[in-house]
């Protein structure tokens, strides 16, 4: 069965971008987000299998939306995406628990490893 995803970015070209390669790999993008009060809402609508979820972002960040869908549902599965230079919110993230993360400007493999590495 084809896993369903939500993306979380306030850009909407990374969006489109991981959706693009989660698309042609089986994946089905569930849901999108622009920011962490957008994801936690669309994360209680649809139940995702996974939710890619962005550090940096308005009105909410990913850190926070991570803690709290982690709190509303502890077996939830997220991976953070991150651009170079955030090592200690990567900590912070996988600390409070982000199963994997990604790096951006995105490789198509690695986003695909990190997918594959939590829901399969």
């Amino acid at each position: 069965m084809a896993k369903n995803i939500l993306i979380c970015d306030d850009a909407a070209f990374m969006r489109m971008m991981i959706k693009d390669i989660l698309v042609k790999n089986g994946y089905v993008v569930i849901a999108e987000a622009e920011n962490g009060l957008k994801a936690i809402e669309k994360y209680n609508e649809t139940k995702p299998d996974l939710v890619m979820l962005d550090i940096t972002m308005p009105e909410m960040d990913g850190i926070q939306a991570l803690k709290k869908i982690q709190e509303m549902d502890p077996a939830s599965n997220i991976i953070m995406c991150s651009a170079m230079g955030q090592q200690a919110m990567v900590i912070e993230a996988i600390q409070s628990g982000a199963k994997d993360f990604i790096v951006k400007p995105f490789q198509a493999d690695r986003v695909l490893e990190a997918v594959r590495k939590v829901v399969g």
